[in-house]
């Protein structure tokens, strides 16, 4: 089968992308938005570009605009299954488009659909559906070109267990996980024939993450259960012969455990074994050649002679792409930093070169886009970070901006990780306002990634600050589990303890500090803001959770076991009472100077608007008013997420009210 490259690209003019493909051997330098000649090779006279979908026609069918949750090529490259919100009945819908004829397949479309995977080489599609609390709880098998109903595969009616479907890399297998705060399993699925039933390969005790990937006759899984019963601290890899007579199935170790090299992430090809490895701060890309010795004790990492691959300086993650080419050597990562916009990065495991497929350059104010000419060079198989005189090929910024990291102790003596990034050229000691991040929830890694909004700020003298906080994923499980239930306000002592930081250390000017906090980072802040006012000169919440108080306790919206897990189940006491004190609408002080407050939030987000307005009400009564600190709400009906031009609009009126609030 002949290489095709699918991508996305923007119209002039329109809002959302057009998903197109092409055959990968006509024209390598081919830059389908770049030229008015798009999609045509004037060479061999043909057409070299496919439109699959576009978006901006899918927007007209579901309410002015196109929110797509998943979407999956089949394995025979002939069908697209995709799902889209549907805002007038608050679901997805699955569709499943005919590549080859352009039109709707009349079966399967189902609504609530949470998770879908192919089968059978593309003649099947399994998908699972939600029930009327977004519960995923059923699974379905559906037959491409058969006139037959669905076949309904698994029916859980616990409420709750929660379900969740995969495919393997190389096709094999298809994965069921069913978990739910006391359980996990993982059933497999054989993929050549999905109705012949399921087998359990993997059951612990406790919510666990669990990702099964098939190689060569074994299974490998990741996951983060815990060991002979005792709770572990970060991810390992597992092993077992894919055809195992044993039950229960055995799994051995694949690496000794090493508290200096954690790993992160893994992904698999024929030939690599990709790991994704952090040592402190650092983040490491290496490679595996495959398939390893069948050895029966688990192996340290050196002795497998791993390829560590070029990686720029000041990485804050690594992202795995889509990788959809099981037995190609070539696999894609997107690497972020403070310092430099997203790269795009496809790494060749078998010669040791690396190409960047995307990134935008600002110094030259032009992007480099998929499939356009790149520089490639050699890695280095050390621990190096990069090879010296190479780091121009990353187009980042650290000739103009300095990354900085501290350690910052918190009330009860636990270093939290702080990264600033600021101009060399504009920042001015002591008198530089400054700008803190938060987020600390559900064990996710802080977003530090290059914002090119934020450009306008550094140029302007500001500090920008991240501050990886207690609840957060840097620093494993239980760095996760001490930010949360009834540990929650460690997560808020923490950011207060970096913000205390920023301004006794000279590095923020006194009463020029603001806040930001997105989601469960806005719960942060503004919890921040009540605990101590007078700290923060302004603070900007994007659909923020304010009201857990009655939120958990009566969930008009639909809340799953990893939020009760996260900020408590109010059923018990202990934990009500710890929602009760870090909640931000129970504790606004009364008579308090607070600062300026920026809340942004959407009739379409998973945090009613409610919680914005009632906060913002809250705050006006209680606090002493001041015109130049004022409590703003702006309040939007579309997905500013899935809507560029919003998006844009949203990121230039949060600049110039913190801009404007530091200088009146």
């Amino acid at each position: 089968m002949q290489c095709r490259l699918y991508y996305r690209r923007v119209e002039e003019g329109k809002q959302y992308p057009v998903l197109c493909r092409r055959l990968a051997s006509l024209n390598e330098e081919f830059i389908s938005h770049k030229s008015s000649s798009a999609g045509f090779d004037y060479t061999s006279g043909k057409r070299i570009e496919q439109k699959l979908l576009d978006y901006n026609q899918e927007a007209e069918r579901f309410g002015g605009y196109a929110y797509e949750e998943l979407s999956e090529v089949s394995p025979d490259h002939r069908h697209l299954a995709y799902t889209m919100y549907d805002k007038d009945n608050d679901c997805f819908k699955l569709f499943v488009r005919n590549l080859d004829f352009g039109l709707l397949c009349s079966k399967p479309q189902a609504d609530r659909v949470s998770n879908i995977a192919w089968a059978k080489d593309g003649q099947a599609l399994l998908y699972v559906v939600t029930d009327d609390n977004k519960r995923p709880f059923r699974l379905y098998c559906s037959m491409l070109g058969s006139n037959g109903e669905d076949v309904l595969l698994l029916e859980e009616p616990r409420e709750n267990i929660y379900l969740n479907i995969r495919h393997t890399k190389d096709f094999r297998f298809l994965t069921v996980n069913t978990f739910s705060t006391t359980s996990s399993k993982v059933f497999l699925i054989n993929s050549t024939d999905p109705l012949s039933g399921m087998t359990l390969v993997w059951e612990c005790e406790a919510q666990a993450h669990c990702i099964i990937e098939h190689h060569q006759g074994y299974l490998y899984l990741f996951t983060d259960a815990a060991k002979q019963g005792h709770p572990v601290d970060h991810h390992y890899l597992l092993r077992s012969p894919a055809e195992c007579s044993y039950s229960p199935r055995k799994w051995e170790s694949v690496f000794v455990d090493n508290q200096e090299l954690i790993i992160e992430d893994v992904d698999f090809c024929d030939s690599y074994l990709v790991l994704i490895v952090r040592e402190g701060r650092k983040y490491r890309l290496c490679s595996v050649s495959l398939p390893m010795p069948a050895a029966k004790a688990s192996l340290h990492l050196k002795e497998l002679n791993p390829q560590f691959l070029s990686l720029p300086d000041h990485v804050s993650q690594i992202l795995p792409g889509p990788n959809y080419d099981y037995y190609s050597s070539t696999m894609r990562f997107t690497i972020t930093s403070p310092l430099m916009p997203d790269a795009i990065v496809d790494y060749n495991l078998s010669n040791g070169k690396w190409n960047i497929i995307q990134q935008q350059n600002l110094l030259h104010e032009r992007t480099r886009v998929l499939y356009g000419s790149a520089s490639s060079v050699n890695i280095s198989n050390d621990f190096c970070s990069s090879n010296a005189g190479e780091d121009h090929f990353w187009n980042d910024l650290s000739e103009y901006y300095a990354c900085e990291y501290y350690d910052v102790s918190s009330h009860d003596g636990v270093l939290v990780p702080l990264t600033i990034i600021y101009s060399h050229h504009r920042k001015k000691s002591s008198k530089s306002p400054g700008l803190l991040h938060g987020h600390g929830a559900y064990g996710e890694v802080l977003d530090k990634r290059w914002r090119s909004e934020l450009k306008s700020l550094l140029d302007r003298g500001w500090v920008i600050a991240f501050a990886d906080v207690r609840g957060g994923g840097c620093g494993g499980r239980k760095w996760h589990h001490d930010g949360r239930r009834t540990k929650k306000l460690n997560s808020v002592r923490d950011y207060v303890s970096c913000a205390k930081f920023l301004v006794e250390e000279e590095i923020v000017q006194e009463s020029k500090l603001a806040g930001w906090g997105y989601s469960a980072g806005g719960l942060l802040v503004a919890s921040a803001i009540n605990s101590c006012p007078d700290l923060f000169r302004a603070a900007v919440l994007q659909v923020p959770f304010l009201d857990p108080s009655s939120t958990l306790v009566l969930p008009i919206l639909p809340l799953t076991p990893a939020d009760y897990e996260e900020f408590g189940y109010p059923g018990d006491i202990e934990d009500f009472q710890a929602i009760r004190q870090y909640s931000p609408y129970d504790n606004i002080q009364k008579d308090a100077l607070y600062p300026a407050v920026l809340i942004t939030s959407s009739f379409n987000t998973r945090f009613g608007v409610w919680e914005a307005a009632k906060w913002v009400a809250r705050v006006r009564e209680y606090s002493i008013y001041d015109p130049r600190r004022p409590v703003l709400l702006n309040l939007t009906t579309d997905i500013v997420e899935e809507n560029r031009y919003l998006q844009c609009k949203e990121s230039a009126m949060e600049m110039a009210f913190l801009i404007k609030m530091m200088d009146s």
